[in-house]
Order: C-alpha cells, then structure tokens, then sequence
C-alpha cells in the first residue's frame, strides 16, 4: 500500500483526492498539508479522508510521515521549492501544471529528482483521455501525410473575479495568464503531437480583465521545418469552443472529431467527395482506439502509482513539464520583445532565469482585489 501525502488543499485538490481514491487497494492517503489554518482540516471533513493527519507546514509533514509520494497541488510559484523539498526528503512527486514559472526552476527540480533517485511527474491530464489519445494515434498512423499546419484553440472564459483570488494575477505570484495557467495543456498536447518547434513568435494583450497585470489573451504562430501551427490562448472565449485541428498533406484530423480527405481535380480544385477510402482508413484507426481504464487525473495518478512501484519513468515526466515551460516562455518573450524567439532556450538567455517575467512583462492593470478563498466549483477542461 504506497503512502500518499497532498500539499495544498485548494480547488484542483479535490481532482487529487477523488484520483487516489480509485485506487483504494493500492493506495492512501495519509497528509494533508495546507499552510491556512483549517483549510486542510475542512478538506479531510468534505470528502471523508478521516486517516489522513493535517499540517500547516510541508517540512514538518514531510519529516513527519513516512510517504511514498507527494502530490503538490499549490499556486504555481511555490511548486519548485515545494518539489524541490519532497524529493530531497527521498519522496516521489506528482506536481499540478504548471511545472514551475522559469526553466531555471524547472531545470532545479530535474536535477532534485536525478540526484536523489526519485521520480518527477508533471500533471497533463489531457493525454489521458480518449479523445486526445485517438486523435495522437491517428497521427502517428502516417496515414494523414506529413503535417502542413495546427489550430490550436484554448478558448477558456472567465469573469473578473477570477483574478481576485490572491495568488493570481501577477507575474510574480501566478508565473503568468492564460498563456501559462490554461494554454499548457492545449501547449503539452501540441507537444506531445507535433514535437518542439524551431522558432515562436507571439502577441499578447489583456483584453477584458482590468483587475490583473497579466495577459488573458495570446496568440502564437509555432514554426516548424515546413509547417506552421497557430495557437490562441485565452480566458475571454464565450463558450470555451476548444479544438485542435491538424492539416496533413493528405487529409485533416481534429478533435472534436473530423476527418476531411480532399483530392485535386486536373486543375488543382478539390473533387466533391474527396478520397473516401484514406477517410474510412483514418475512421478505422480511430475506431480501433481502446478505452482507457482511467481518464484525466485519475489516468495520470494511475500511471504514476504504477511508476512508483515498478521504479519506471511515469508517462509525463519532469522533461516533458520542462519543454511545455520553454515554449510558455518562448511564448512570453516574443510577445514582450516583439521578436522571433528561436528554440530552444538556453540557459544564458535572460528569460531562463526566475524573475525575468516580473522585471520585464507589461503589467496591464494593477491587481485591485486579493481574496484567500473563493466558494464553487472549478473546471479542469473537459473539452479538446
């Protein structure tokens, strides 16, 4: 029975808790650890974890306990430090996106989980359902031709008072917007498919939320050896109509599902139908796709326990975090520079580094609200 610890007991904790839980036979929950008095306390009492012992403070929790693995689950510029501590403590860790706000931190906790023999897995949720992982086999087919170009919508809404809350907002206490917060999943996804582009050029803006200094809205042109790939990320979306379309050579794929197969007339234009047979080809890939036993977090944690107890490298690794934080921040400074940012980022550059963001992106209005707490549900994106 592999030990189980939780640090931070905020919204997307529950998503943890109710993960673990599928696995009861393999796994318990043990800590909680939240640094606001009774936050933890109220977590434990709401979903029933009575065996779990409560800690204001991770130090103590982690000297405390004896865990084989901690899920860090706090705002995004404390979870270098955070990981960092776990893994030096000879404890494995499961980290909630993003992995950090600066390659330099992210670069800090692979070398943590080298260094002690620990494994390091990033929270990407998104590979973990069925439709995305249709979709990637379908890629990987070959079937729709080399890819031409990508449109990636991570279309998001959210009202002002999101902003409030008091970690978010700022450069320095959320890393960043919509681009960091929402976009590095549809970012991991655009990764784990394509692969890394070569250059990135970028716009920002903050279009609709007057109570933050950071974007809630970019968009991003990712340059690869002959294709191109337009990415929007946004939390000023009605209707969060999220997609990702692929155009092939030989045919289009997207999820929400489509599949398009056109082919040329003697003069270049498309026939009326298309090529009807690469379609029922491409349908029956992904047709053929196996459920997943587990989705979204709950795949994720599965992978992980499995990695833990067999000493493997987890689906999502801290590598894997790391190129989502490198094109995040090739994102942010092509957007601040105005310039090309070619890939990948080196250490000497100055956006490597902790802090860049905070002395040099825009700070488009000034936080005017700061709330420990905010009542209600979140979403974790269930649409592609």
């Amino acid at each position: 029975m592999l030990t189980i610890g939780i640090v931070g007991t905020g919204g997307i904790a529950r998503a943890h808790v109710d993960a673990y839980q599928r696995f009861a036979r393999e796994c318990e929950i043990v800590a909680l650890c939240d640094p606001a008095p009774g936050r933890a306390e109220a977590l434990r009492a709401e979903l029933g974890i009575d065996g779990a012992r409560v800690y204001t403070d991770a130090t103590e929790m982690l000297a405390a306990e004896k865990l084989d693995l901690v899920s860090v689950a706090t705002p995004p510029s404390t979870h270098a430090e955070l990981s960092i501590e776990a893994l030096r403590a000879g404890v494995d860790v499961l980290v909630e996106k993003p992995m950090a706000p600066s390659l330099e931190e992210c670069d800090a906790m692979i070398a943590a989980a080298k260094d002690n023999g620990r494994l390091l897995s990033v929270v990407a949720q998104n590979r973990f359902r069925d439709d995305i992982a249709t979709l990637k086999e379908v890629l990987d087919s070959g079937l729709a031709g080399p890819v031409t170009h990508a449109q990636v919508s991570s279309s998001w809404w959210r009202g002002t008072e999101y902003y409030d809350l008091w970690w978010r907002g700022t450069w320095e206490s959320e890393g960043g917007g919509c681009t960091l917060n929402h976009a590095i999943h549809h970012l991991d996804m655009t990764l784990w498919m394509l692969g890394s582009p070569k250059a990135v050029t970028s716009v920002l803006t903050n279009a609709a939320h007057e109570n933050a200094e950071v974007e809630d809205l970019s968009v991003s042109v990712l340059q690869y050896d002959r294709a191109l790939a337009e990415v929007t990320a946004s939390v000023v979306h009605h209707g969060e109509e999220q997609a990702i379309v692929v155009q092939g050579r030989d045919a289009r794929v997207s999820q929400p599902w489509k599949v398009v197969a056109e082919t040329a007339r003697p003069n270049g234009f498309p026939t009326p139908d298309g090529d009807m047979e690469l379609v029922a080809k491409i349908e029956a890939v992904a047709a053929a796709h196996r459920p997943l036993a587990h989705t979204g977090h709950a795949g994720q944690v599965g992978d992980m326990l499995d990695a833990v107890r067999e000493r493997r490298r987890p689906a999502v690794d801290g590598e894997d975090g790391r190129r989502a934080i490198e094109l995040v921040t090739a994102i942010y400074a092509a957007g601040i520079e105005r310039r090309t940012i070619d890939l990948p980022l080196r250490p000497d550059d100055p956006y490597y580094r902790t802090g860049t963001l905070v002395e040099r992106a825009p700070h488009f209005y000034d936080k005017t609200a700061s709330v420990t707490e905010q009542a209600g549900e979140i979403t974790v994106g269930a649409k592609a």
